[in-house]
C-alpha cells in the first residue's frame, strides 16, 4: 500500500508541469475556435499524440505505474484547465480504454487497448457506449441486445447508444450490451467491436450546450457482428456468472459500466476541479485590474469574499478527488469516496463558474471572455458518468447499508 501524502512526488510534479505548459500553449490559445467549430479538434489531438501524452504509454503509466493513484486526476485538471472540450476530445479515448482494461483478458488489454490511441502515425480513436435514449442513469435497462451464434462462433449485437464520446468516429467502440435481459443488471457484457466492423453507424450528432469540441453522437448497431474472441473476459467467465446470476447468488460483482465508472469518477471529477480552477484563477486577475470607485472591484468585500469562498470550495474538492485516487489504488472505497468526490467537484465547477460571471458582470456573460465557455463546460460535470442524483443515491446507499430507491 502507499503512503498516502499531499506532497506530490518528483515524477508527479513533471508530468504536472508538463501537461500544464501544453495545456498553457496549445489547448487554451485555441480553446474558443474549436468550441465555435464544434468540430474534433484533430490537429491538437495530434500534436498531444506527438509528445506522447495522447498513447496507451502515458494512460498505463498514470493508470497503473502510479501506486499513489494521483498523476492521472493531476494531468486531467490541468487538461481541463486548458479547455474542458479539447481535453475530453483527448481523454475521451481513456475511458474505452478503462472498460477494456477492467473487464478485459490480459490478451484482450494488450490487443484491443494500443488500438484506442493508434500512434503518431496515425492517431486513432475509442469510444465506450453504454447510455441509451430511454436508459441514461439506469444502466439496468439497456435495450442492446448481444446474442451468441454458436454456429459461427460470433456475437450479433443490435440496438442504439447515445451520448457516446467520439461515437461513430472512433476506430475501437466498447459496447455494453444484454446478453439476459431477465437478469438485468447482472445480465449484462461488454464487447469490442473492431474497426470498419458492418452494420456500425453513427446516428445523430448532438449540439450541445457545452465542451463543444467534443463530439458526442448516437451509435447504432444494425445486426453487427463481432467474433467470439471481443467478449471482454471471454465466454467462460460469462457463461459462470450467468450461471450464478440465475441461482440468485450473489457475487458482488459490478455491472461492467458501473465498474467502469466508478474507477474513472476520480478522474472526472479532477477535470471539473480544473474548469473551476480555470474560472477562478481569471476572475481573480480580473478582480485585481478592474476599477469601479476609483479602487479595484477586489478590495470590496463581495467580490473578495466571493473569491475566497470559491479558492476553498476548489481545494476543499482537489482534496476528495486525492482521498478517492489513493484509495481506488490502495484498498478500494470504504464509503462511496468515488462518488463523493465526484458530487463535490461536480457541483464546485458549476458555481464557480457561475461565480466568475458575476465577478465579471456583463463581459462575463458575452463570448469575447472566455469565463461563459468555462460555465456551459462546467455544467456536464453535473451530468455525465453519473449525475449528481446518482452520486446522492451512492453515497446513501454506502452510509446507510439500506438500499435506498
Amino acid at each position: 500500500m502507499a503512503e498516502f501524502s499531499l506532497q506530490l512526488n518528483e515524477d508527479q510534479k513533471q508530468i504536472q508541469s508538463w501537461v500544464h505548459e501544453f495545456a498553457d500553449t496549445v489547448i487554451r490559445p485555441a480553446g474558443e475556435e474549436w468550441d465555435e467549430r464544434e468540430e474534433t479538434p484533430w490537429p491538437i489531438i495530434q500534436e498531444a499524440a506527438k509528445i506522447g501524452l495522447y498513447s496507451m504509454d502515458f494512460m498505463a503509466q498514470a493508470l497503473m505505474g502510479d501506486p499513489t493513484g494521483l498523476t492521472l486526476p493531476v494531468a486531467m485538471e490541468e487538461l481541463f484547465w486548458g479547455d474542458a472540450g479539447i481535453a475530453l476530445s483527448i481523454f475521451g479515448s481513456g475511458l474505452a480504454a478503462a472498460g477494456i482494461a477492467g473487464t478485459g483478458t490480459p490478451e484482450q488489454i494488450m490487443e484491443w487497448v494500443p488500438q484506442c490511441y493508434g500512434d503518431v502515425d496515425k492517431v486513432q480513436l475509442g469510444a465506450y457506449c453504454v447510455s441509451e435514449p430511454d436508459a441514461g442513469s439506469d444502466v439496468s435497462s439497456l435495450r442492446t441486445r448481444a446474442v451468441y451464434d454458436a454456429a459461427t462462433d460470433e456475437w450479433v449485437i443490435s440496438g442504439t447508444k447515445a451520448w457516446i464520446t467520439n461515437g461513430g468516429i472512433a476506430d475501437v467502440h466498447v459496447v455494453v450490451a444484454s446478453v439476459d435481459p431477465d437478469l438485468k443488471g447482472r445480465g449484462q457484457a461488454s464487447f469490442v467491436v473492431p474497426p470498419g466492423t458492418a452494420g456500425l453507424s453513427q446516428g445523430q450528432k448532438y449540439k450541445k450546450h457545452g465542451i463543444r469540441a467534443s463530439h458526442t453522437a448516437e451509435v447504432v448497431f444494425d445486426d453487427v457482428r463481432v467474433p467470439g474472441s471481443c467478449l471482454l473476459g471471454g465466454k467462460e467467465k460469462l457463461d459462470a456468472k450467468l450461471a450464478k446470476a440465475r441461482e440468485g447468488v450473489r457475487t458482488g460483482e459490478k455491472q461492467p459500466a458501473m465498474s467502469t465508472f466508478e474507477s474513472t469518477r476520480p478522474a472526472v471529477a479532477a477535470m471539473a476541479v480544473g474548469i473551476a480552477r480555470a474560472a477562478y484563477e481569471y476572475s481573480l486577475a480580473y478582480a485585481k485590474e478592474r476599477h469601479a470607485f476609483g479602487k479595484p472591484i477586489i478590495m470590496n468585500q463581495a467580490i473578495a469574499f466571493m473569491l475566497a469562498d470559491m479558492a476553498t470550495e476548489i481545494d476543499a474538492s482537489r482534496l476528495l478527488v486525492w482521498r478517492a485516487a489513493w484509495l481506488a489504488n490502495n484498498g478500494g472505497y470504504t464509503n462511496a469516496e468515488g462518488s463523493m468526490c465526484k458530487l463535490k467537484a461536480g457541483r464546485t465547477a458549476t458555481w464557480v463558474t457561475e461565480r466568475a460571471i458575476q465577478i465579471l458582470g456583463g463581459y462575463g456573460y458575452v463570448r469575447e471572455y472566455p469565463v461563459e465557455r468555462f460555465h456551459r463546460d462546467a455544467k456536464i460535470m453535473d451530468i455525465f458518468e453519473g449525475t449528481e442524483q446518482i452520486q446522492q443515491l451512492v453515497i446513501s446507499r454506502a452510509i446507510s447499508g439500506l438500499r435506498i430507491e
